[in-house]
């Protein structure tokens, strides 16, 4: 019993050993640890302190360095602003020179302005004294003259504006021939180069009316039974055919050329074939109208082609085609239409503007031919109605519609197509002429040069292309005669259709014939 008392007095003396020794060692732990947090703020205190130094002592530095700064700028203003007040000092000093001067100015003004007026007053009396003796004068000389001054004036007025006038026409007549030197040698250089660079075959293309037969029956095969055949063929084509007593031919008349090709053609295959009937008729007609179709647009594309055009459109395209079937003039208007272009074309390029555009205003510019058959208007109209409706461009449309004069020209090309078109009308063989709308010209070319005052005699020449106006030499003088030259070419321009060009002579001679005896 007293062992296991004294095992636990050992073991609770042991535990208190423990806390006692425990607390010592977290003392002298808790001690140690006090002086090491001292030591620590002790520390960081020392660093504070050298930190605010260093702090104190840099703005120090730099606010003697501001104010260093300060007093160099605040030095600097002050010299700019004496610099400154020593200016303006100079400156008032000149003002008050200048304001001398000016005073001295003004009285030598005030005293030029009363000698002024006193001059003026003497001249009011000197006007005065000149006003009647002018009068004094004016009645002399009316009383010698026997003229009053409103009549003298008149005849002076008349005097100056003779000699105006001579003045005037002689101006323009020199202003006109230094211009037509100038622009005669420019357009000659671009149409000769034209010209030489397009050749082109003088033959026309006509479109053929006539169908050669085989023999006599084969007419009435063609009329068939009681006129059967015939008035089938006429029926399905459009086209009249007129049977006479021509040995071995058929004429085909129509107003439609693209039917007429189409009624020829077609007979043509019936002869061939030799079977001719109300239904086989139809059938052939048929093929025929498809064939044609294909012609039409296959010349419009090469037409296309050859000119090197961008996109058309195929409705554009197959109305240049159906001018192969239109003339004008015994002119062919597709191969017209063609050659337009490559002139229009070539001098567009000679005057560096643009020449695809020119190229196909002159293609379009009678696109309305194909269709002037068919609907009311003029071919102008017409073609521009188209052209607009086609989307081309607006220069193309005012070409078309300018051409023949109908509208003013609004661009370089419309006058070109304008010119290239008389290019083309006027060359020797592209077109031909009745015998009586060629003598109407010339009646009506020498018509409208009688009609001038002071004409005597008047002779159309050289197959219209040159009218010769004689005058009489005591109504129209050297200066006079220019001026009628110029009035007879503009009313001809505004009253006569022709192509090409017509030159105005006007002849003005004076003869004095004596007779010896």
């Amino acid at each position: 019993m007293e062992k296991y008392v004294f095992l636990v007095l050992v073991f609770v003396i042991g535990i208190i050993l423990g806390i006692i020794i425990k607390n010592v060692y977290t003392s002298i732990k808790l001690s140690k640890a006090k002086d090491e947090a001292k030591k620590i703020v002790d520390d960081a205190n020392a660093k504070a302190d050298n930190i605010i130094k260093e702090a104190n002592l840099d703005a120090k530095t730099q606010a003697y360095e501001y104010k260093l700064q300060s007093e160099k700028e605040i030095k600097a203003e002050r010299l700019e602003l004496t610099k400154f007040e020593n200016q303006l000092s100079q400156r008032e000093q000149n003002i008050d020179r200048r304001d001398i001067a000016l005073q001295g100015k003004e009285d030598i003004l005030d005293s030029k302005n009363q000698q002024l007026d006193k001059k003026q007053a003497e001249l009011g009396k000197y006007e005065e004294q000149l006003k009647h003796q002018i009068d004094e004068k004016v009645a002399e000389l009316e009383k010698i003259a026997a003229m009053s001054a409103q009549e003298a004036k008149k005849e002076l007025f008349e005097q100056v504006k003779v000699q105006m006038e001579n003045e005037v026409t002689a101006y323009i007549k020199e202003q006109e021939e230094e211009a037509k030197t100038k622009a005669s040698l420019f357009a000659k250089d671009i149409i000769a180069n034209a010209i030489n660079r397009y050749s082109q075959e003088e033959v026309t293309e006509r479109t053929v009316n006539v169908v050669s037969l085989p023999g006599e029956e084969m007419k009435g095969r063609i009329i068939g039974r009681e006129g059967r055949n015939i008035r089938a063929f006429e029926s399905a084509t459009g086209a009249e055919l007129i049977i006479d007593d021509t040995p071995e031919v058929i004429t085909v008349s129509c107003f439609d050329p693209v039917r007429r090709e189409i009624a020829r053609m077609a007979l043509e295959k019936l002869i061939k074939d030799g079977r001719i009937q109300p239904g086989r008729i139809e059938e052939v007609v048929e093929n025929t109208k498809k064939e044609i179709d294909d012609i039409i647009y296959k010349a419009g594309e090469d037409a296309v082609f050859e000119l090197g055009l961008s996109k058309m459109k195929k409705e554009e395209i197959r109305m240049i085609g159906k001018l192969k079937y239109r003339t004008s003039y015994g002119q062919n208007g597709l191969q017209h239409s063609v050659e337009v272009a490559h002139f229009a074309g070539i001098m567009a390029a000679e005057l560096g503007i643009n020449q695809q555009l020119a190229k196909r205003a002159g293609l379009l510019h009678d696109i309305g031919k194909a269709m002037d058959h068919e609907m009311e208007g003029s071919h102008v109209e017409l073609g521009a109605k188209f052209a607009k409706r086609m989307g081309e461009n607006n220069i193309v449309i005012n070409a078309i519609a300018s051409h023949h004069g109908d509208v003013p020209t609004e661009s370089v090309v419309a006058v070109l197509v304008s010119a290239a078109d008389t290019l083309s009308a006027a060359r020797p063989g592209s077109r031909s002429e009745t015998i009586e709308n060629y003598i109407q010209r010339l009646e009506k070319l020498e018509e409208i040069s009688k009609s001038f005052d002071g004409v005597d005699t008047v002779f159309a020449i050289q197959a219209g292309r040159e009218v010769r106006v004689i005058v009489n030499p005591e109504k129209v003088d050297d200066l006079k005669s220019h001026k009628l030259a110029r009035d007879i070419k503009e009313k001809i321009e505004n009253e006569l259709t022709y192509p090409g060009h017509i030159k105005v002579t006007v002849i003005r001679e004076v003869r004095a014939n004596e007779i010896a005896k």
